[in-house]
């Protein structure tokens, strides 16, 4: 579904992040990126939505280069929920909700659909629909994000440390709902997590990324003997 090919990237006028980043996200995956911070997770993530250009390499989606604006990556099917809430706290749950579908052309049965199924993996955000977004919990806003995520219909997430910041209680909520919105919605997944344990709950492949290079990668079989993850991080 996604595939990098020696993607190089970073910041004007001379910061050069990525250096030379290939990888791939097959159709129902769940791929998860790890690193210290400042590793270029995040870069990574903004590079793919389009939000920085890379400087060479291509990016492949469903088969095509990535070379559209990124609403056309939104209708598209790639979402991106980044680091932090992102959301508009002076709007209701229910405003931010359907802000985020507002732009895509839907019809107001598939809106209703995707409405059911927001609700159904957080059934918070049901019952603080007519809140003001900013009077929610850290961990609340982060579940609305989720949901306005939810409501673009993705087929591809990129999905930037969710449990950041949050109770562990409210996180369990939301490895819970990421993992359905996989297995019961087929969205595939590109997760940037710093808890391992939370990773490997999730994911079907690791990535670990050091100064700008993809310096690991496992698969099922690294995750039968996750201490040796700690020889990369």
């Amino acid at each position: 579904m996604l595939k990098i090919e020696d993607v190089v990237a970073g910041y004007p006028p001379n910061k050069i992040v990525l250096r030379g980043i290939s990888l791939c996200v097959n159709e129902g995956e769940i791929v998860t990126v790890m690193g210290h911070n400042g590793a270029g997770k995040t870069t990574l993530l903004n590079v793919i939505f389009g939000l920085i250009n890379p400087y060479s390499g291509k990016i492949l989606y469903a088969g095509r280069e990535l070379v559209s604006p990124r609403p056309s990556r939104v209708r598209s099917g790639i979402s991106y929920c980044p680091q932090g809430q992102g959301i508009f706290p002076s709007l209701t749950v229910m405003e931010n909700l359907t802000l985020a579908a507002s732009y895509l052309g839907i019809q107001r049965a598939e809106f209703e659909d995707r409405l059911d199924t927001t609700f159904s993996l957080f059934p918070m955000i049901y019952e603080k629909k007519d809140q003001m977004a900013r009077t929610l919990s850290g961990g609340q806003q982060r579940m609305v994000s989720l949901g306005m995520v939810l409501m673009q219909g993705p087929r591809l997430l990129l999905l930037d440390e969710p449990s950041l910041g949050i109770a562990p209680a409210v996180s369990e909520q939301i490895s819970s709902a990421v993992s359905k919105m996989n297995g019961d919605y087929g969205v595939s997944i590109l997760l940037v997590e710093q808890d391992i344990s939370l990773a490997l709950r999730l994911t079907c492949r690791i990535c670990i990324l050091k100064m700008g290079q993809i310096i690991f990668s496992g698969d099922q079989n690294i995750l039968q003997s996750p201490e040796k993850l700690w020889e990369y991080l």
